[in-house]
């Protein structure tokens, strides 16, 4: 039987409350979707940040002791000379010659000794002729000896083994006392100086690990460890200077590089997650928990506690275990108890954007 106009509309009115419900009730039941991600463990470290310059091991920079013409230049710019190598030798044709005249002399007083020697053991000499002879031939060996510390002056060799830089001079050059020839650098390890905050002072110590970074290479990491801790805090600045040790076995870095320092503290191993897994409320954080049980995933709310963050993970030290499963994308859909459908898992090689994709 077809019912009145206004009973129709009233019937339809009372009907739409009970359609919202049920579309509320099939809504509130539909299972959202979700990616996932496993917590791992990892070693960690809460780490010192600084800018430092590099310095040589050793470096000197060469100049002559007396005035004299340059005879003799042995090496090439930027060429690797080992330690005692003559590198530029001065004009010392003169302090040669004194140098074969005193030989000379102290070979003629030499027979002198031997002949007083001879006669006085036959009684046909004075016991004191024989010192005399004695003594100038120790003073012609004096003199020999003086000659030649004189002529290592007009010999520059490398103190160590190095790398030599430039060479600012030319054969026939004229050179003066402390006038630059050329530098010498101990490269295969460089020195690293830096300056953190007293804050840090007792945290830092010799032997603590340390990475460093500089825009002349951007991909490379150079590793290496804290050798000396300054003695003194800057009144100034609060800081204290630290000193470290970086191979450079291949010889990349250079003395006055500007380095991006990271020394590493505390190192430990940790459970840590993508920091976009945590919920937080107020000042506690939660997780949400993918499980997985006959052919069914369900979602479980757990709360967390936290550590240190950096770059977009965070450290958990309660609440999770490494390899559990938790919910890094569709976290504003998911709640507790509920079923949900899961697209995939992120990880180093699959991104959430591969993932949705795939969904697609």
């Amino acid at each position: 039987m077809l019912l009145p106009f206004h009973q129709r509309r009233l019937l339809q009115l009372a009907l739409v409350p009970l359609t919202l419900l049920l579309s509320s009730v099939a809504l509130a039941q539909s299972a959202p979707s979700v990616i996932g991600t496993r917590a791992i463990m990892t070693t960690w470290s809460d780490p010192i940040e600084a800018l430092g310059t590099l310095r040589a091991d050793e470096s000197v920079t060469l100049s002559a002791t007396v005035t004299d013409i340059v005879a003799e230049i042995n090496f090439r710019d930027g060429e690797q000379v080992e330690e005692g190598q003559l590198l530029i030798r001065l004009e010392d044709a003169e302090e040669q010659a004194q140098l074969r005249a005193s030989q000379a002399l102290r070979e003629e007083r030499r027979n002198a000794s031997n002949r007083a020697s001879q006669l006085q053991e036959r009684n046909l000499a004075a016991r004191a002729d024989v010192e005399d002879s004695q003594s100038r031939l120790r003073q012609a060996d004096a003199d020999i000896q003086a000659i030649e510390a004189e002529l290592a002056n007009y010999q520059i060799k490398a103190p160590f083994s190095g790398r030599v830089g430039f060479r600012n001079i030319s054969v026939g050059a004229l050179v003066t006392p402390g006038m630059d020839l050329v530098t010498l650098d101990k490269l295969d390890v460089m020195q690293l100086d830096f300056s953190v905050p007293e804050v840090f002072l007792d945290r830092l110590s010799p032997g603590l690990m340390l990475n460093a970074t500089t825009a002349a290479y951007p991909d490379a990491l150079f590793s290496g460890e804290i050798a000396t801790i300054g003695t003194r805090v800057d009144p100034v600045t609060r800081s204290v200077s630290v000193r470290a040790d970086l191979e450079n076995t291949d010889g990349r870095l250079r003395p006055g590089m500007l380095m991006e320092v990271i020394v590493q503290q505390h190192v430990r191993d940790t459970v840590v997650i993508p920091e976009a897994a945590i919920e937080p409320s107020g000042d506690r954080h939660f997780v949400m928990l993918i499980e997985q049980s006959g052919g069914s995933t369900r979602l479980a709310r757990r709360e967390v506690v936290i550590g240190e963050r950096r770059n977009g993970e965070v450290e958990i030290l309660e609440g999770l275990a490494a390899n559990d499963l938790i919910v890094f994308h569709g976290l504003q859909l998911a709640r507790d108890g509920q079923e949900a459908r899961l697209l995939g898992i992120a990880d180093d090689e699959t991104g959430i954007r591969a993932l949705l994709e795939a969904d697609r």
